[in-house]
C-alpha cells in the first residue's frame, strides 16, 4: 500500500528504534530525564530560542501556547482554516476560553493589512470594556489546509511586526516547519525568530513515532510547563520516545528536500491526467491538494482498492502527502493508479 494520507504515517527507522531502546531515562515531571532534557535543549538551539518543552502532540503544544499567552475572554487573530481552528476539537474555547477572530488568507497566507483590519478601532466615546481584548496572533507554516503553502520570510516578518506594533503576542504553529524550511531554503531559526512561541512536530516528516515541542523564552516555557501538567502532558520515563525525536532531529532533516521534490513531481504528473485539476505551481512543500472530476470519496475508495491510500476532502478535493516512507518510483505508481481510476470512471459514464 502506498500511503499518502499524511506524513504522520511514517514509521521509525531501525537506527531510531536502536536509539530508543538504548535511551537513558529518568522522571521527566521532576526534570530528571536526560534524554528529554537533551531533546529540549537541541530543539531550542535549532529554533534560536532559550528553552523548549517536550509534549505528546502538536495539538497540545498549540493549546498550551494559547493558554500561556491569553486569559479567558481574550481574542486570538488567526487564519480561518488554520489547524488550531479546524483540527483541534474547539480546544481553544474549551481549555482557554478564547475567541477566534478568523482572517481570510490566500491559501493560508495573509498580510499586515489583514491583521489591522481585524483590530477594533476604539473611539473615546465608547467604553473599552465591551469587546474581547486582542492578545495573540497565530501563523501556520507550512499551512496544511492551504496545501502546504510556505510563508515568504519577508511577508511573515512584516505580519509579525504589525502584530507587535499592536501589542499582540506571536505564536507559530510550525508542525511542518521542517518541510517549510526544506522547501524554501530558509533556516528554521529564521522563521522562528519573530515569535514568542513556536510549535514543532517530530512525528510527521521527521518520522519519530510521537512528540512535539514548544519553544520560546525561558520564562514563557516555564509557564507553559504548568499548563502541560494541567492538560495531562506530564510524562515519566519519556526519554524512550524523546530519543526517537532527537534521532530524527539530528539525522532526518537532510532527507526532507526529497519529499518536496517528490510532491512537485507528483503534481506535474497529475496535471497531465484527464480528470485532475490542480496548479503545479501551488505545490510548495510536501502536500499535494487536487480536485478530481468524480466524487472524491468514491475516487479515494477505488484508489485504495488499487493500493493507493489518500484522503478525500469535500465533494471533489483530495490530499496526498509525500514523506520519507514513499519511494521515488512509487510516485509514478501513484500517478498511474489515479489515471486508471479516473479513466474507468469516464468509461462507465459514457453511454
Amino acid at each position: 500500500m502506498i500511503d499518502l494520507r499524511s506524513d504522520t504515517v511514517t514509521r521509525p527507522t531501525a537506527a531510531m528504534r536502536e536509539a530508543m531502546a538504548a535511551a537513558e531515562v529518568g522522571d521527566d515531571v521532576y526534570g530528571d530525564d536526560p534524554t528529554v532534557n537533551a531533546l529540549e535543549a537541541h530543539t531550542a538551539k535549532v529554533l534560536g530560542k532559550e528553552a523548549a518543552v517536550f509534549v505528546p502532540t502538536g495539538s497540545m503544544s498549540n493549546q498550551i501556547a494559547l493558554r500561556t499567552h491569553t486569559e479567558p475572554g481574550d481574542l486570538v487573530l488567526i487564519e480561518r482554516h488554520a489547524h488550531i481552528v479546524i483540527n483541534e476539537g474547539g480546544a481553544g474555547a474549551a481549555l482557554s476560553g478564547v475567541t477566534m477572530r478568523p482572517i481570510d488568507g490566500a491559501h493560508g497566507i495573509f498580510g499586515p493589512k489583514d491583521v489591522v483590519s481585524m483590530l477594533d478601532r476604539p473611539h473615546p466615546f465608547n467604553p473599552t470594556t465591551l469587546g474581547s481584548p486582542p492578545k495573540l496572533l497565530c501563523l501556520e507554516n507550512s499551512h496544511n489546509a492551504g496545501g502546504g503553502t510556505v510563508w515568504p520570510l519577508e511577508q511573515l516578518r512584516a505580519v509579525c511586526a504589525t502584530g507587535r506594533e499592536h501589542g499582540l503576542a506571536l505564536h507559530l504553529d510550525g508542525a511542518r516547519l521542517w518541510h517549510a524550511a526544506a522547501a524554501s531554503g530558509v533556516l528554521p531559526r529564521d522563521y522562528a525568530e519573530p515569535f514568542d512561541t513556536v510549535n514543532v512536530c517530530f512525528s510527521k516528516g521527521l518520522g519519530a513515532p510521537v512528540g512535539s515541542a514548544l519553544a520560546g523564552r525561558r520564562e514563557t516555557i516555564e509557564r507553559a510547563r504548568r499548563f502541560r501538567q494541567q492538560y495531562g502532558g506530564g510524562m515519566r520515563q519519556a526519554g524512550v520516545i524523546a530519543a526517537g525525536a532527537l534521532h530524527a532531529l539530528e539525522h532526518h532533516l537532510d532527507d526532507l528536500p526529497r519529499d518536496v521534490g517528490n510532491a512537485r513531481r507528483l503534481a506535474g504528473l497529475l496535471a497531465a491526467i484527464d480528470g485532475v485539476s490542480l496548479d503545479p505551481a501551488r505545490v510548495e512543500s510536501n502536500i499535494v491538494r487536487f480536485h478530481v472530476s468524480m466524487d472524491a470519496g468514491t475516487f479515494a475508495s477505488r484508489c485504495h482498492q488499487e493500493g493507493l491510500h489518500m484522503l478525500p476532502n469535500g465533494a471533489h478535493g483530495v490530499r496526498a502527502v509525500l514523506h520519507r516512507d514513499v519511494a521515488d518510483d512509487e510516485v509514478d505508481v501513484a500517478a498511474d493508479v489515479i489515471a486508471t481510476v479516473l479513466a474507468e470512471a469516464r468509461a462507465r459514464a459514457t453511454p
